[in-house]
């Protein structure tokens, strides 16, 4: 394990995620519970491809596990899919 593949780094690049979710109501659902984590600058729904994706962006370091469980509790899932946005 390694700090890239355990934690959300700050900055613009952003990490994206695959989420089971595919009702826009569920996706802001869980938009809205991720940004109640301290450190989260924004997060963007791409509705355009399946799985849908979440790109998050962060002020701080800030563990993917957190963000995972925080998601969980909206009765959904979301993997990472790669390290760094497009």
């Amino acid at each position: 394990m390694s700090l890239l593949s355990e934690n959300l780094i700050p900055g613009n690049h952003g990490k994206i995620f695959g989420t089971n979710a595919k009702d826009n109501t569920d996706l802001e659902r869980i938009k809205d519970r991720i940004l109640s984590l301290k450190g989260i600058k924004d997060v963007v729904i791409n509705s355009e491809v399946y799985p849908r994706e979440l790109t998050i962006r962060t002020t701080k370091l800030v563990k993917i596990k957190d963000v995972e469980d925080i998601v969980l509790t909206t009765g959904f899932h979301i993997i990472t899919k790669g390290v760094f946005g497009h």
